[in-house]
């Protein structure tokens, strides 16, 4: 006879119970880091070593979104019911924007830099795979996750949170990515549409985060405060500002020979009367962003997977600055754009320790409490 005890299913031990709580905010950790190589090669000037440094970022990129597609598969595959439980979770179901952001900023990075290890061919194919992958789940999740918000997540205007941002960012990101691919397709209509596309995400994200984003403020203001672990969430505000100054800047540098005139010109133009202002309300962000990280971390903030909204943000305004001082010709963008990388640089080496060090613990694999 068969026991009560010996019925019981026993728990999933190896690889397959570690992914169980391996959550889509994992691939923050790659957006992260390929966001360095992205904003390293656009800075101003011939660093000795950055290049090929760049390089080996991106190839670091590439192995973690494997490592990470891989896992979450296996994580939706053997784990379903915790899987269903993130997408009805609204603190966990934003953070599926960011599959779509880690697959666009590898892809990016593989055109920039890591055409010089695999060569332009193949790194032009897989960029066009991975852009189409990356803008197709971003489209997704900034029509699903919001929708899940209004028709199943219990949520109220007080618990607002700057992940909320997360969905609707990222279309900005592929706008932003998406004229690296121009100059690869074939002249005329399909250059051009791509290009519009892009444009038109652009609109998408921003009118998005300008819905979002007032929400966000408010809570900060009125509402409770941020749990000390949700406190670096607040640098995700500067992701939208940041991007979208990149895409503006890449839309110009996308339409110059290739719209007649004056979409050409007009292109350049919102370029700099864009992204100028926008970046500069990015800074004051950054001043208050950091001035509450520091508050937190004084009263206790230690080390979580949201430390990594230190390096992605900050990373595109990093990319936003060196556009606007290719386009400006002011060497101050340029000094910002340095001062920005080296800020990134620092925050993803500290983020990518204390990450290693949580997964080789386990600790950052553990249930939550």
């Amino acid at each position: 006879m068969v026991t009560a005890a010996h019925s019981r299913p026993r728990p999933r031990t190896g690889p397959l119970a570690a992914v169980r709580h391996l959550g889509p905010n994992w691939y923050a950790s790659v957006m992260g880091t390929a966001i360095v190589a992205n904003a390293g090669v656009a800075l101003p000037g011939a660093v000795p070593g950055l290049r090929t440094a760049c390089a080996a970022v991106w190839a670091l990129s590439l192995l973690m979104l494997a490592a990470l597609l891989a896992a979450r598969a296996a994580h939706w595959l053997h784990h379903r019911d915790q899987a269903r439980a993130h997408l009805l979770d609204p603190a966990v179901a934003p953070f599926y924007g960011c599959l779509s952001m880690a697959l666009l900023a590898v892809g990016a990075a593989t055109v920039l830099v890591g055409r010089d290890w695999i060569g332009l061919g193949a790194a032009v194919a897989l960029d066009a795979v991975l852009f189409a992958a990356g803008t197709a789940t971003g489209l997704a999740a900034a029509v699903a996750v919001p929708y899940l918000m209004v028709v199943r997540h219990e949520v109220r205007a007080d618990q607002a949170s700057p992940v909320w941002l997360l969905p609707v960012v990222a279309p900005m990101v592929a706008a932003a990515v998406g004229p690296l691919l121009v100059p690869h397709l074939p002249p005329g209509q399909a250059r051009e549409t791509l290009l519009y596309s892009c444009a038109a995400m652009f609109g998408v994200s921003l009118l998005a985060t300008l819905v979002m984003l007032p929400l966000v403020f408010a809570r900060l203001v009125a509402g409770p405060p941020l749990p000390l672990a949700l406190t670096p969430t607040v640098f995700l505000v500067l992701g939208p500002l940041g991007q979208s100054t990149t895409a503006a800047n890449a839309f110009a540098d996308a339409a110059d020979g290739l719209l007649p005139a004056p979409f050409d010109r007009g292109f350049a133009v919102f370029a700099v009367l864009y992204g100028v202002p926008v970046l500069g309300f990015a800074l004051l962000w950054l001043a208050l962003a950091t001035a509450l990280v520091a508050r937190a971390r004084r009263a206790g903030l230690g080390f979580a997977m949201t430390w990594w909204a230190f390096t992605f943000p900050v990373g595109t305004c990093a990319t936003g600055a060196a556009a606007l001082g290719r386009h400006t010709g002011l060497a101050a963008y340029d000094w910002l754009a340095t001062g920005l990388f080296v800020l990134l640089v620092t925050a993803w080496a500290v983020a990518l320790a204390r990450t290693a060090r949580g997964l080789l613990d386990g600790r950052l694999l553990a249930a939550p409490r």
